[in-house]
């Protein structure tokens, strides 16, 4: 994590979709785009996490997982954007927390600060991904950002050339990404006094 004093502020973007022309990927590649020098976002690919196995956890944990949970632990923040898969979120972002939320309790997860975005070519834009989302976050201690929600609906029209480009929901995830940032620097100020 960067010092309690410095301005910059690293955020760690999660797509839960491993499609090539991923509308939650290209969500996130755009905000990685449009933050200032104060603040960057790096994109975690999770093409190869293996599927969550207990036996394999702790010390004998795959290295992709390991990566995952080094990335997370040095990240001020987290950005998870995910698709909606049968009124949930996809099992790729599902699976990735059930690794990095171990040990239970005591995981990378607890207290990291964490925007929650939904991505869908449907009307409601993911809410129901984005609901469990937060409920599982939740459940992993993690410091969900407490801000309406951020659903991005009719992806197929936002998106244009792999980055979205509406402008009415760029203001809006700026928005929100200003909460997050807000957050991340307020426990810095409480850490430093």
């Amino acid at each position: 994590m960067a010092a309690a004093g410095s301005g910059h502020v690293r955020l760690l973007g999660v797509s839960g979709s491993l499609r090539s022309d991923s509308y939650n990927t290209a969500v996130l590649r755009t905000l990685s785009e449009r933050l200032s020098g104060a603040a960057s976002l790096h994109v975690f690919p999770l093409h190869e996490i293996p599927p969550y196995n207990a036996d394999c956890d702790g010390d004998r944990s795959p290295t992709s997982v390991r990566a995952l949970r080094v990335a997370v632990h040095e990240a001020d923040g987290l950005v998870l954007c995910s698709p909606e898969y049968n009124y949930g979120m996809s099992g790729v972002l599902k699976n990735a927390i059930d690794w990095i939320s171990r040990p239970a309790l005591q995981s990378v997860l607890k207290n990291k600060p964490t925007l929650l975005v939904s991505c869908s070519p449907a009307y409601t834009g993911g809410a129901r991904a984005h609901a469990q989302m937060r409920e599982t976050l939740s459940a992993c201690l993690a410091r969900v950002v407490a801000r309406p929600q951020v659903v991005i609906n009719h992806a197929a029209e936002k998106i244009i050339g792999g980055r979205l480009a509406d402008s009415a929901t760029l203001a809006f995830i700026d928005e929100a990404l200003g909460d997050l940032t807000a957050e991340i620097l307020g426990l810095r100020r409480l850490a430093a006094s």
